[in-house]
């Protein structure tokens, strides 16, 4: 099956965008590996343990891997990007988290492209991987066609931009591989430029000349960071309580970026008010947020970033559900609730 079949297969199981690359060692696992060395992972150890290595090579997860069929799933929509969104007193979630979990949609579609594939295929072994396997998929995905990596980090599609969910199908075919993508970033800096707490920085040696400093992305502050935000940083997070789009909504790349996206992806809470979200029990933010990535931050992590929200808004309307939370027995909530307190004053 010729490369131009592979892809047409992949669109036709739902995917947007489709590349096959070779499932080799791959060079950017040096440019990884310096970043971790200078720090930029941060807490998340699931980047620096163990399993750092296995990125270093797709053979890995699937010793009989010879290729990997990379896709990528849109999850835009219509909706107003943070950057054009002026109510204070609403919360901001990650476009990526307003609907159902994308590992399950994502992971369902490529065991159909699998079962597909076998169709025209004699036996063959396979591994479905999305966002949660040790690889390496930018890198995997730039290989295969699919875009760029940009100064954000992010992987762009010169003509779809980069609001899309990765996957990838690695398997013992050989197929017919694709062309890397070109980087046209040039010398553009609007998302270096817009983000609040400047974590776009200068990258180590071996790699890139701009990366993502983890420890001071928004993103990484409201959902993998537990514990307290550090204080010279929550004045940055705005009124985000669950992740950051900031560095894509400013890329001149998603100005035509499409706008559709598959129904379980639409919002089930677009910009929810801060004071109902500081005032819920841990089990109706379980069942808010159920088979939400949001739950992910945790119930007190998500306070947290709710507490900050409200203290940068200076909501003084909020000023009950806070003193509440003050008293919590949580420390880094009722910490985070007296920082608050001290700024609706």
């Amino acid at each position: 099956m010729r490369l131009e079949a592979v892809k047409t297969l992949a669109r036709e199981c739902g995917f947007e965008l489709a590349g096959v690359c070779r499932a080799q060692s791959l060079p950017e696992f040096a440019f990884y590996r310096n970043w971790i060395q200078a720090g930029y992972a941060g807490t998340m150890s699931y980047l620096t343990d163990h399993r750092s290595d296995l990125r270093a090579d797709p053979r890995s997860l699937l010793p009989s891997a010879r290729s990997v069929l990379c896709v990528g799933l849109l999850y835009n929509g219509p909706e107003p990007y943070s950057t054009r969104f002026s109510d204070p007193e609403r919360a901001w979630i990650s476009r990526y988290a307003w609907g159902g979990d994308y590992h399950r949609i994502l992971r369902s579609r490529l065991e159909t492209l699998a079962a597909r594939l076998r169709q025209s295929f004699p036996p063959f072994e396979w591994r479905a991987a999305v966002d949660t396997a040790p690889l390496l998929e930018r890198a995997l995905a730039l290989r295969a066609g699919l875009g760029w990596i940009g100064k954000n980090s992010c992987l762009i599609h010169q003509g779809r931009g980069s609001w899309f969910f990765l996957g990838e199908l690695l398997t013992s075919l050989e197929l017919e591989p694709d062309s890397p993508a070109t980087d046209r970033c040039g010398s553009c800096t609007r998302c270096i430029d817009a983000c609040p707490t400047g974590a776009i920085v200068p990258a180590p040696g071996g790699g890139p000349a701009w990366t993502v400093d983890s420890r001071t992305c928004i993103s990484y502050l409201t959902i993998e960071l537990r514990g307290p935000i550090p204080s010279g940083l929550r004045e940055g997070t705005g009124n985000h309580v669950f992740g950051c789009d900031i560095c894509q909504e400013v890329c001149p790349w998603n100005i035509r970026a499409p706008r559709e996206r598959i129904p379980e992806f639409a919002p089930r809470w677009f910009a929810p008010p801060l004071e109902r979200l500081a005032a819920i029990t841990e089990a109706e933010f379980r069942e808010m947020f159920r088979h939400s990535p949001v739950r992910r931050a945790r119930y007190a992590g998500f306070l947290r970033n709710v507490l900050v929200a409200i203290g940068n808004s200076r909501s003084a309307r909020c000023r009950p559900v806070v003193e509440k939370l003050a008293q919590s027995d949580e420390p880094t909530v009722a910490e985070h609730a007296r920082w608050t307190l001290e700024r609706i004053l």
